[in-house]
């Protein structure tokens, strides 16, 4: 595609968003089922159901400028959520809050990269006079603040737990040294 005109770029954006959203709706049951915190598997619970949300809003708003969302691939979101597969594949033998902890540190990255691109579209829907569109894209840029900003409440928790836990080896090391 030719990005031509603001429009041709708004377009663009809105179907690198789709699938990212279509990639995180993937993700987001794995993470639910990995986390030990209560309270996170929750949070990744009600994200999902956010994320069908959110889906649905993008294809609301690409059949109104007429377009699909299908056909392109987000190589951000592959690879923020490529960075997270390698945190499940850790979660064996590991300190279960530790884990909660890299599986929050990764979905913020998510979370961040998302919040960017809903405030950009959103700027670009405002300024082409889109303003069924901007709303729309505005409740989930909201929504994925408030994501976020659940998520960092969740780690003021489980980051403390994670700093408490340490292995028995390290434990004793350190003990050894306060004693000298």
């Amino acid at each position: 595609m030719k990005l031509e005109t603001l429009q041709d770029l708004f377009v663009e954006q809105l179907q690198d968003l789709h699938s990212a959203e279509d990639q995180i709706l993937k993700a987001l049951p794995k993470l639910a089922k990995t986390a030990s915190s209560p309270e996170l598997k929750q949070a990744f619970e009600h994200h999902l159901e956010q994320t069908k949300t959110h889906v649905e809003r993008l294809d609301r708003v690409m059949e109104k400028l007429d377009v699909t969302g299908r056909g392109k691939k987000c190589k951000g979101m592959e690879g923020l959520l490529e960075e997270g597969k390698e945190t499940l594949e850790m979660k064996s033998g590991g300190a279960p809050a530790v884990l909660d902890a890299a599986l929050i540190a990764d979905a913020q990255r998510v979370e961040h990269y998302e919040i960017a691109a809903y405030g950009t579209v959103c700027t670009f829907a405002k300024q082409l006079g889109l303003r069924d569109a901007m709303d729309l894209l505005h409740l989930t840029l909201d929504e994925e603040e408030q994501t976020d900003n659940k998520l960092t409440d969740i780690a003021n928790v489980v980051n403390f737990t994670a700093s408490e836990a340490q292995p028995e080896s390290r434990g004793t090391k350190d003990k050894a040294r306060t004693a000298r």
